[in-house]
């Protein structure tokens, strides 16, 4: 059956151009896991990606007071996991581009990775230098994080071989000095950086949904969000599931059953928002920004 591409224009004050896929139109999830039991349950309940996470260099110095994964990955990671993947995708993030660059990516590629990530690029060059490395055997993802990468966005988007781009709001709300990684969604950034991106027809995503009804952004209004914006991809983030404090393995599969259930429900209502609830949600969305960057400045908790 051939590929249905189409697209739908959203004008919700600017225009959005919001791009489904006519043989999935639900959010591909993204989970960070070296844990082969957890990849095998996160696999189960219909998690797309199984992450595996090899950044190391810098991440320590650049979220020292932030509370966020710090990997402790390997290669016989990625070597344990891809056998037991049927139906998720093994994803593995390396390190910002450097003179190892290359040797790593050839590492993980043989070691089962089917999408490699590079995050902290600031230049064509290094995208040029990793598509190159990367040399057609696994998908090429970049991750968006960085104020330079924003910058040369235009001349990024004119070369051939990226697969995926996703912005990761983590380090990207640090390069532009934010207090809070969603003011990039609420001040219009996150909706500029969509724009171009979707122009191209390159696939996109942003940020991490937390379980439905959880989350400082209720998960809910992140994924209107995303329809909104026209993203298509999602990482779980760490309070979706977190396995530094559950170690019962019934636990953890229980916790998916039944949030992946409400997160698809959820999704299935955000398909069918119109204009007017995808336009009042972005409001809220920059009203409940604003109270936490409030908050954390000293004064008030968004409702």
């Amino acid at each position: 059956m051939p590929r249905l591409n189409f697209y739908i224009i959203i004008p919700v004050g600017l225009k959005i151009y919001k791009k489904y896929d006519g043989e999935k139109m639900a959010l591909t999830l993204m989970y960070i896991t070296n844990n082969p039991k957890v990849a095998v349950i996160a696999q189960k309940y219909g998690v797309d990606r199984i992450w595996v996470d090899l950044e190391i260099k810098g991440k320590q110095e650049r979220q020292k007071n932030m509370d966020t994964v710090k990997s402790c990955h390997s290669i016989s990671d990625i070597e344990k996991i891809a056998p037991l993947l049927y139906g998720s995708q093994l994803m593995v993030r390396v390190n910002p581009w450097d003179a190892g660059s290359e040797e790593e990516i050839k590492e993980v590629i043989r070691a089962g990775a089917q999408i490699v990530m590079l995050p902290m690029w600031k230049t064509p060059a290094e995208v040029i230098s990793f598509i190159r490395a990367v040399g057609g055997k696994a998908k090429v993802m970049l991750l968006l994080e960085t104020k330079e990468a924003v910058d040369c966005l235009d001349e990024i988007l004119q070369i051939r071989g990226i697969d995926e781009i996703h912005i990761g709001l983590n380090d990207l709300h640090l390069s532009y000095k934010k207090i809070f990684m969603f003011e990039l969604l609420a001040d219009g950034t996150v909706e500029q950086i969509c724009r171009k991106i979707s122009l191209s027809g390159i696939p996109y995503g942003f940020g991490g949904i937390a379980r439905i009804g959880e989350g400082m952004i209720p998960a809910e209004k992140i994924i209107l969000e995303h329809y909104r914006l026209g993203s298509t991809r999602a990482i779980l983030s760490r309070s979706f599931c977190d396995t530094d404090k559950i170690e019962d393995i019934s636990q953890i599969e229980s916790l998916f059953a039944v949030n992946m259930k409400k997160l698809r429900e959820c999704e299935a209502s955000a398909q069918k928002a119109g204009r007017k609830l995808l336009w009042e949600n972005k409001i809220e969305v920059a009203r409940c920004v604003e109270n936490i960057v409030k908050m954390k400045s000293g004064r008030y908790l968004c409702s």
